[in-house]
């Protein structure tokens, strides 16, 4: 090792242990249990994989919401959704660029209230929308302008994103005084807006019919039954539209709550109509509860969540449809989140945590509500300056893989662990989460067979020659060089002056910030011998890229 790199390493080392001098307890809510510092072992199978997620699982939302929407007496949206986002943000068109591309699934709860003012729109189209108490989600409908879908799309050429639309299922029905929506959907006007963007070669991912409808619904309801016959309304209509061409868009639906029996007859009876089958996910509840931090520290209640995984992988896996699990839309907290909480460090425990655990029940992406907007945003809504998931978001879709391995953590409780093939290169990515406040863990990986030590020696040869004809292809940064099978890359996510609850995220000891052009940090791991230990810092996140081992289920 060059004195260089030796001097840069033992700096990072020094920073961050100097660093965990400082770190206190920053809440009751943060209390953990124990101290010092503990061993653990991370055993991995690595024979088959156990999901295998889509090359873009991650996805972010853009929603409908006007600024008037407030909750709790805060009003958090701003000018951060789809009707008044000022599209020309540098700092927006590069943190979208970054992911190289980024999913964006537009929707949300107004949806069911839009129209789309094409040129055969028969109804008034109000722009924007306005507040009704009286109406159902609090306003009055709204109206998508062609003008403006117009400019949208220019900005998703730009940027690279692919669009996953949620139409307006509510049309044709009936509102019936116990909450439901009978009727078939008139899908008239989602047709014509569909025309439009197919004639204008606008590029379309996936169509999402509806917003929350399923199971008992918000606001309102509709039959699974009804569902049926509308997704494969839906279905048609695409089929028609985009006759003659080869990659036609997904059909996703019904963007909601998991209710099994309802999504069981969903996927019973959308045997060849339906590609995704969409699930929200808000399981800390409301954004306004004092105790989301607490919820968030207790392995047990990040727990929870797994049956829905669970149950649905099962629908899915009994069912005759060929449709696979997305979750379409997760915030955590329903009603925009909570400021310093959603939108601070400790939402990265959740968040990193929903990722791998959706993965490793066979999610194939996973949409964060939101981009920006609300309390619950990556970006910033106001300045557009990244929030801590948004680096978490980034460096998850750059290392994380798409076959996903078995992974147990023996050791302290409040360790999470997760590993994926790694994503662009050979080995394996190990994900950690400590939500110890004062434990320091020292793991180690464990294999559940003895592939790795039969593989070492071959693969020492051929990683080699791998990285050199990386190095000889100009695909390497300035500051890296060929390494054996005697090193791994780490990618220490701690939060600044040790409270979760900053909006700065440190990598390495260094903080994430913006350069003055807008451009987003460039993510540089550490290296260290593999004969060490893994250092989990307490309220620590880390990735690690072991490329030395290449499992089974890798190659």
């Amino acid at each position: 090792m060059d004195s260089q790199i030796w001097r840069t390493e033992m700096c990072f080392w020094v920073c961050l242990f100097g660093f965990l001098s400082f770190i206190h307890c920053v809440s009751s809510e943060g209390e953990g249990i124990g101290g010092g510092s503990t061993e653990g072992l991370v055993r991995i199978d690595g024979k088959e994989p156990i999901g295998k997620i889509d090359e873009d699982f991650v996805c972010a939302t853009l929603d409908w919401w006007p600024p008037e929407k407030c909750d709790y007496g805060t009003c958090s949206w701003g000018k951060a959704t789809l009707l008044n986002l000022d599209l020309s943000n540098t700092i927006l068109s590069n943190a979208i660029k970054a992911f190289s591309p980024l999913k964006l699934r537009l929707g949300g709860t107004l949806q069911d209230k839009v129209i789309y003012d094409t040129e055969d729109n028969k109804e008034p189209c109000p722009v924007p929308f306005v507040k009704n108490t009286t109406a159902m989600f609090g306003f009055n409908k709204g109206c998508l302008p062609m003008k403006r879908w117009d400019e949208l799309n220019s900005f998703f050429l730009r940027t690279g994103a692919k669009i996953i639309f949620g139409l307006n299922a509510l049309p044709g029905r009936t509102l019936q005084s116990d909450g439901s929506a009978t009727g078939a959907w008139n899908f008239t006007n989602a047709e014509s807006f569909i025309r439009y963007t197919v004639k204008h070669n606008y590029s379309i991912a996936g169509w999402e019919l509806g917003n929350e409808l399923c199971g008992r619904g918000v606001g309102t309801s509709v039959a699974a039954s009804q569902y049926v016959n509308d997704t494969a309304s839906l279905h048609k209509i695409v089929q028609n539209v985009y006759k003659g061409v080869g990659l036609k868009p997904l059909i996703l639906s019904p963007g909601g709550f998991f209710d099994a029996p309802w999504f069981k007859e969903l996927a019973d009876k959308t045997t060849t109509s339906l590609d995704a089958v969409t699930h929200h996910i808000y399981n800390l509840g409301p954004g306004v509860d004092q105790h989301l931090i607490e919820k968030i520290l207790d392995p047990a209640y990040l727990d929870g969540i797994a049956n829905t995984f669970s149950s649905l992988q099962n629908i899915l896996k009994t069912s005759a449809t060929s449709a696979s699990a997305w979750v379409g839309e997760a915030g955590g907290a329903y009603n925009s989140g909570h400021h310093l909480v959603t939108d601070a460090f400790v939402f990265s425990f959740w968040y990193l945590d929903q990722l791998g655990m959706s993965a490793s029940y066979d999610t194939k992406t996973y949409c964060r509500q939101t981009l920006i907007g609300g309390n619950y945003g990556l970006l910033n809504t106001t300045t557009f300056v990244p929030n801590p998931d948004y680096y978490s978001a980034l460096l998850w879709h750059r290392l994380m893989g798409r076959n996903v391995l078995s992974t147990r953590f023996a050791g302290p409780k409040k360790i999470r662990a997760y590993t994926h093939c790694a994503k662009q290169s050979k080995g394996i990515v190990v994900l950690l989460i400590n939500l110890h406040n004062t434990t320091i863990v020292q793991a180690k990986v464990a294999f559940n067979s003895t592939w790795s030590l039969r593989h070492r020696h071959k693969f020492h040869k051929s990683h080699r020659s791998h990285m050199q004809k990386k190095h000889h292809s100009g695909l390497r940064s300035s500051t890296e060089r060929v390494r054996g099978d005697t090193e791994r890359e780490e990618y220490h996510l701690t939060p600044k002056d040790g409270n979760i609850q900053s909006q700065t995220m440190l990598l390495n000891g260094n903080a994430l910030n913006l350069d003055s052009s807008g451009n987003i940090p460039t993510l540089e791991p550490v290296f260290v011998n593999s004969s060490q230990p893994i250092i989990v810092a307490p309220f620590s996140i880390v990735f690690v890229h072991i490329p030395y081992v290449v499992p089974p289920a890798c190659r």
